[in-house]
């Protein structure tokens, strides 16, 4: 293998929405919304029903990703807003984590514009599938722990921090795949795939699939193959991926929203029983052979393989929380500042009880951050970057002691040919 990390399946651009309760506020009593109305279940096809679902995620706290009937829809609710231009999608972030502590990738993107060729690092490459330039905006709305919103009816008050994705984005949604995409994968040491969550077809989400796998045949065996799950916009959709692509993924990643959304239910994320009574759940729904649930108190991963990845795990929470506390732009020596700050206590005490109560779990508590403004975008993305670094630098080290067994060997080699 050559070392490289491929990290797909699509890239988007995103509006970053600056959070103002006061802007939210006034919308929503222009719009007449009452706390009733509330609800993140209903279709969104104009910006009030955009804004009943925010403030229905606000509400209670949660994060998600929802469709938007069209980009006008968000490009309207953006214009009220202060909102900045970023990179997003699962890949992209990644690569951009990965980028920030040197380490360079190659990206699968669906659909490609001045944006992306602007805001792309020279150390992140890339191969497309688009033929020409589009776009279509992710609405990213980040809302901080205790925003209130006054409604005409009553308030609401967020009882923690997250963030929502809303989006229409056609080329996500068709997903095709790049012609060189297999000689990308040729030689690679990591492949990210993500992404399917956005697509609405059936029948070509099937077709999608059977390329991936065809694709997935340049890929050396010993490759790693890290999936990570998404909000899907139509649900049975994820089994359709998992049964198709679970023999192949060697990671199965997915925060602590989607794992309460596939459970059916909400999990206390800091009580032993129940958290370990939703992991064992999960894993009887995902066999896969090591699989990572990442939530804002700790990272824990299950199955046969799941210790060969605790020093991924620990790589991962430390840029995620390097990320939350600082934003964009961070360097190695920020996540090497962020190694030594305290950890969530109550966050170890429940990774030991599931590594007690699950043969072969592993986990690492999340760091105590108190952060004024903290940053929830990209989180779970920033996790996976930090997650393949630590592959990515065991490669690397394996490649230096490889290379110097050989000089190593020729040396011997040089000794006793003179010898003779």
């Amino acid at each position: 293998m050559d070392g490289r990390l491929v990290l797909g399946l699509g890239g988007t651009v995103d509006f970053e929405l600056r959070w103002d309760s006061a802007v939210v506020g006034r919308l929503a009593r222009e719009h007449r919304i009452r706390r009733h109305e509330l609800t993140a279940a209903a279709s969104i096809v104009d910006e009030r029903s955009l804004l009943v679902a925010v403030l229905a995620f606000v509400a209670a706290g949660t994060g998600a990703e929802r469709f938007v009937e069209s980009s006008e829809v968000i490009e309207r609710f953006a214009a009220h807003f202060d909102v900045a231009v970023t990179l997003g999608g699962t890949g992209v972030r990644a690569g951009l984590v990965l980028d920030s502590l040197g380490i360079p990738s190659v990206q699968h993107l669906v659909s490609i514009d001045d944006n992306v060729r602007r805001l792309l690092p020279e150390r992140v490459s890339y191969v497309s599938s688009a033929d020409r330039d589009t776009l279509d905006p992710h609405l990213i709305v980040q809302y901080p722990v205790g925003a209130h919103v006054r409604l005409i009816d009553g308030d609401i008050v967020s009882p923690s921090a997250n963030r929502l994705i809303f989006a229409n984005d056609p080329p996500n949604r068709e997903m095709r795949l790049a012609d060189d995409l297999p000689a990308a994968l040729a030689g690679a040491s990591v492949f990210l795939v993500s992404g399917f969550n956005t697509m609405q077809d059936h029948d070509l989400l099937e077709r999608r699939l059977d390329e991936l796998l065809v694709a997935l045949a340049s890929l050396p065996d010993d490759a790693l193959v890290y999936y990570e799950d998404a909000g899907f916009y139509t649900r049975a959709f994820s089994h359709t991926v998992r049964d198709r692509l679970l023999s192949r993924i060697d990671v199965y990643g997915m925060n602590e929203d989607e794992l309460q959304e596939y459970l059916g239910r909400s999990v206390d994320l800091l009580d032993p029983a129940d958290v370990i009574a939703a992991l064992t759940a999960i894993a009887r729904l995902i066999p896969a052979p090591a699989l990572v649930v990442h939530t804002r108190h700790w990272a824990i991963a299950i199955g046969s393989d799941a210790a060969r990845h605790r020093a991924a795990l620990e790589s991962a929470v430390r840029v995620a929380a390097t990320r939350y506390r600082l934003g964009d732009g961070f360097s190695s020596s920020d996540a090497e500042e962020t190694a030594a700050m305290a950890r969530s206590r109550r966050g170890a005490e429940l990774v030991a009880a599931v590594e007690r109560g699950i043969a072969g779990a592993v986990g690492v508590p999340a760091f105590a951050l108190d952060i004024a403004e903290p940053t929830t975008i990209g989180l779970g993305d920033t996790f996976v970057g930090g997650f393949l670094a630590a592959h990515a630098d065991a490669d690397a080290a394996h490649a230096d002691a490889d290379a110097a067994h050989a000089d190593a060997d020729a040396a011997h080699a040089d000794v006793n040919g003179a010898a003779r």
